[in-house]
């Protein structure tokens, strides 16, 4: 009867350490968009994209209309960002994040980019999903 205690104490410690919060979960998202804000600064547009899933089911959806696919938004960023003046320095102010579902968040907030070419800003919807252990951009929606 011990062993059998032991077995699913064992088992339930185990358990729950495999498991996160959303504290957990929104703190790993804030990483991936830290991240992201440090590469596009460095005018890192490869590096920036290592926050997407790297599929064709990618989506964003911007001024131009919907962009499928992980290259053709890569694609779409080196053309609209061709330069470090154009880059500039990324901000990010997080205004909320929220569970969806099991390994599924949305994010809202806006982006102030400080640049040569003149300053932009603008507001974004981003779906985040948990992909192999990772979080992932799989909707981009950015005005």
């Amino acid at each position: 009867m011990k062993k059998i205690l032991f077995l699913i104490c064992l088992i339930s410690t185990f358990n729950s350490f495999s498991q996160t919060t959303e504290a957990d979960d929104k703190d790993a998202i804030m990483a991936v968009l830290k991240a992201q804000r440090l590469a596009w600064s460095k005018n890192n547009i490869e590096e920036y994209m290592e926050g997407y899933w790297k599929s064709d089911s990618l989506k964003f959806y911007g001024s131009h209309g919907i962009t499928n696919g992980w290259y053709n938004t890569l694609d779409r960023y080196q053309a609209a960002y061709p330069t470090e003046g154009h880059t500039g320095k990324l901000s990010f102010k997080i205004n909320d994040i929220t569970k969806i579902s099991n390994n599924v968040y949305y994010v809202l907030g806006e982006y102030h980019i400080k640049r040569e070419v003149g300053n932009a800003d603008g507001i974004f919807m981003l779906v985040f999903k948990r992909i192999d252990g990772k979080w992932k951009i799989i909707v981009d929606t950015t005005c």
